[in-house]
């Protein structure tokens, strides 16, 4: 009886500890064997589309049971998160090539991008319950976007490690040819015009005119897709692209906003911007010093002082006659992990790059926000589970949804600082 009591309080310290662990800011760092799939797999499933077994992952979760939702306009799962799954499996497998159900799981949902192709060459995202294809709402439709530039990038990660398929690899290169013929065409890099906004001077040739976020997504596909091609017509976008992306940087280490790259006209937001990240991968493959040197000045400064001065969902600039840039808006939440990942990617590339233990450290400290060190002083992701919370929504108050999104995004950071530790 003795014994049985001395085990149950030995448990009860140790979930004390636990509890102290996960509450406190200056929590103990995640680990790099606390990579759980669990919910990513509870989020996957295997569908027939179009008489093809296909992988999926469900969009929305929600909390406390985690069952499926579906967004009335758009459907129930959606090119840019299998796409993005495809990057995060193919990074695990590239350092576990054995794992052959992630491979299999992998092959699936590369058979879901590519069956979204539309006939004009872009792809469509969502897929309704009925498993028709969404092609008519405005997240949906098969165009120069957002899902069509993931859908690159996810098809060209998968493309080494299934190119022993050889009828898949073939319908990959079919589906990549396509796409990228239309890059070529609908991106007006021949125009390389700039307009002024809100006082700041922008380029106009990128996606969507302004989009240097969706630029740094594309020109990472692009840098797989030339290493494949040696295309130089690809080299050219990418310079291009590039150039449009250090447009949009503005401050310097001692003026505000330090070095960030705006993501659309005189905005800034979290989520997507992997400018820095995309500027050091193209730096180094066609060793180009200025770009790297740009993306490090956003590293160097920018991640910093929102290290020190507290993160945000979004703000907008303008310039004043001195030249200097203030701050006319900004929206403090959401805070999502989609807005973390390419900070942390970007400074574990800046270690990759210059071996300077000082972005293993700025690594480390963006990752804390996983484990407490956030507006809400709570844990945002949880090793036993698998589940990352879809978000902070203000100083009180998280949501605990867990989707697609926040799971693939948390999952695409552990991979990472993994090879960190």
């Amino acid at each position: 009886m003795y014994k049985n009591k001395k085990n149950i309080l030995s448990l009860i310290i140790i979930l004390l500890i636990f509890v102290s662990c996960t509450t406190n800011k200056k929590t103990a760092p995640i680990l790099k064997d606390d990579i759980n799939f669990d919910h990513f797999n509870h989020l996957y499933k295997e569908i027939v589309l179009n008489d093809e077994k296909v992988g999926i992952v469900h969009i929305y979760s929600e909390y406390p049971d985690y069952e499926f939702e579906i967004e009335p306009k758009e459907g129930f799962t959606c090119v840019d998160d299998v796409a993005r799954a495809i990057v995060m499996l193919s990074k695990y497998l590239k350092e576990n090539d054995n794992d052959k159900e992630v491979l299999r799981k992998m092959k699936l949902l590369t058979k879901f991008v590519l069956q979204m192709q539309d006939e004009n060459g872009y792809f469509n995202n969502f897929i309704w319950n009925d498993l028709s294809i969404n092609t008519s709402y405005k997240t949906s439709v098969a165009e120069l976007n957002w899902w069509s530039f993931r859908a690159l990038w996810g098809l060209e990660s998968a493309y080494d490690l299934l190119e022993s398929d050889k009828d898949l690899a073939n319908r990959i290169e079919e589906a990549l040819e396509k796409l990228i013929e239309n890059i070529k065409r609908d991106l007006p890099i021949n125009n390389l015009k700039t307009e002024v906004v809100e006082s700041l001077e922008v380029p106009t040739w990128l996606p969507q005119k302004y989009a240097s976020d969706q630029s740094a997504l594309l020109i990472l596909g692009l840098l797989k897709n030339h290493e494949r091609t040696e295309d130089s017509e690809i080299k050219l976008l990418i310079d291009e692209l590039a150039h449009g992306i250090m447009l949009m940087q503005k401050g310097d280490a001692d003026n505000y906003p330090y070095g960030a790259f705006l993501s659309w006209q005189n905005l800034w937001h979290a989520w997507g911007n992997n400018q820095a990240y995309a500027l050091l991968k193209a730096g180094q493959q066609f060793d180009n010093q200025t770009y790297i040197d740009s993306a490090l000045k956003e590293i160097d400064n920018f991640y910093p002082y929102l290290l020190k001065n507290g993160f945000a969902e979004a703000f907008m600039i303008k310039k004043k006659e001195d030249q200097t840039y203030y701050e006319i808006k900004r929206n403090q939440y959401p805070q999502i992990t989609y807005g973390l990942r390419p900070m942390i990617w970007a400074a574990s590339e800046a270690y990759h790059y210059s071996k300077n233990i000082k972005y293993i450290n700025l690594a480390t400290d963006l990752e804390s926000w996983l484990t407490g060190n956030n507006d809400v002083k709570s844990v945002m992701y949880y090793p036993a589970t698998g589940v990352c919370f879809d978000g902070i929504i203000s100083k009180d108050e998280i949501n605990k949804n867990s989707g697609a999104e926040s799971t693939i995004e948390s999952l695409l950071i552990l991979l990472e600082m993994k090879k960190l530790k």
